[in-house]
């Protein structure tokens, strides 16, 4: 059975146009019930698709951003130039206090950047296109705040504490 809003109404249209009848369908026959079932499963996917990109968008930006920041260098990044790397990236962000409060949260529980200790995580970070689909083929870490903070590995994407 056709699930796509465009499939049913094709297959409705084709069935009923083999019949010699006209296209209208009465208000609660079946394939009206079909038509509103499948626009309603249409409907709730691309809300479901557009909340899941306002989600990602912030890990988009702070990977961006990480980007953005290490290009005038050259190297790998050491875990104290991570440390700062990250406190300058949630520095400016005051101008949303609560999204700053929420990241000085994750700070402290561990914060999730991409990892630039290394030549081979530089390199892929500079290759990266932006796009959300193209984070999986980076590595991260998990950085903690503080002097006795630790870097730990993490994983894509970035639920809880991986």
């Amino acid at each position: 059975m056709a699930r796509a809003l465009q499939k049913v109404t094709k297959a409705i249209s084709k069935k009923r146009s083999g019949k010699g009848k006209t296209n209208s369908l009465h208000q609660n026959s079946r394939d009206a019930q079909r038509l509103r079932r499948a626009g309603a499963r249409e409907d709730k996917l691309a809300r479901l698709l557009d909340a899941a990109t306002r989600n990602n968008q912030l890990y988009v930006d702070r990977v961006a951003w990480f980007k953005s920041a290490i290009e005038s260098s050259s190297g790998p990044v050491s875990e104290e130039e991570l440390r700062l790397l990250t406190d300058l990236f949630i520095a400016p962000e005051e101008r949303i206090v609560n999204r700053k409060e929420a990241e000085m949260r994750e700070y402290r529980a561990g914060f999730w950047v991409p990892d630039l200790r290394d030549e081979q995580g530089r390199a892929k970070l500079e290759r990266w296109a932006g796009e959300w689909s193209g984070l999986n083929t980076l590595n991260f870490v998990r950085v903690v705040k503080g002097e006795g903070g630790a870097v730990k590995t993490s994983s894509f994407p970035p639920k809880g504490l991986s």
